[in-house]
């Protein structure tokens, strides 16, 4: 479903240098927007010809004094922002007993804190204008805690926690949020945007075991997800909470049926504690 517009929208769009980033960046583009790319480098956008349209430069969302800069340098850029895309991130792979407490802080920095510190920044003036609507990119993960990526989503869990709250804060404003929650693509996210802990060997099995399940998945083309984007900032009534892929749905519901089973096999202990 697509919405007829006549001025082009202005996107601020973070981690745009790759993977899902890049895609929504292109997407945008093609459809006639203007976009606000950043991302910690973005010497890989270089290539991009948007005719001035494009506005691309260095941030780090886990500086919230460089996040405020980078707002209102997106502002002045184009007068006004009409999208924004949460979508910064990165992986820590390991179990939780093995993750450092320097891998804990520099992971939720980027991943739950950088989300924070944008949309602070850019809600004052999506008031001010009146209209808006920021999409916090967090993952089929949130919806349940898994071996090895146990941190990764619990920062997501928090990101849509803190997105559902926020969504009620600002809707009387004109300001929508949208929680879009990706299954598997092939962005890098686990090449480039990984940090590994140091293994320890009692996991050994385990890690076999998710070895051999994770070389059965296969991963999407961000250019699927972008275009289920762009139908979404269309819409004059978005949804709250989206799941972008066929097997990530399937994944998902799977969880919420599991969890809910889980929940009524122990309503009598639930019900006992008063």
């Amino acid at each position: 479903m697509t919405r007829a517009h006549h001025e082009p929208r202005t996107w601020f769009i973070t981690g745009a240098s790759r993977g899902l980033g890049r895609a929504f960046t292109e997407a945008a583009l093609a459809a006639g927007d203007r976009v606000v790319a950043v991302s910690r480098d973005v010497t890989p956008l270089a290539d991009l010809n948007a005719e001035g349209r494009l506005v691309a430069f260095d941030l780090d969302v886990s500086d919230r004094a460089a996040v405020e800069r980078g707002v209102e340098r997106a502002f002045a850029a184009f007068g006004r922002i009409d999208v924004v895309v949460n979508n910064a991130g990165g992986v820590v792979l390991g179990m939780i007993e093995e993750i450092t407490e320097e891998q804990a802080r520099a992971h939720l920095d980027t991943n739950l804190f950088g989300a924070l510190w944008v949309s602070q920044a850019v809600v004052p003036r999506l008031r001010e204008q009146g209209s808006g609507h920021i999409l916090q990119v967090s993952s089929m993960g949130s919806a349940g805690g898994f071996a090895a990526t146990g941190l990764y989503g619990a920062g997501k869990a928090a990101l849509d926690s803190m997105s559902e709250a926020l969504a009620m804060e600002v809707e009387r404003f004109g300001i929508k949020v949208t929680i879009l929650q990706p299954g598997g693509y092939e962005t890098g996210l686990f090449t480039a945007g990984l940090t590994m802990t140091e293994q320890n060997p009692a996991y050994a099995p385990l890690r076999t075991w998710l070895d051999d399940m994770w070389s059965e998945s296969e991963d999407a083309d961000p250019a699927l997800a972008a275009s289920a984007v762009l139908d979404i900032v269309n819409l004059p009534e978005p949804p709250k909470r989206v799941i972008l892929g066929d097997a990530a749905y399937d994944m998902v519901q799977q969880l919420v049926q599991a969890r809910t089973a889980e929940t009524a096999k122990w309503e009598h202990l639930s019900r006992r504690a008063g």
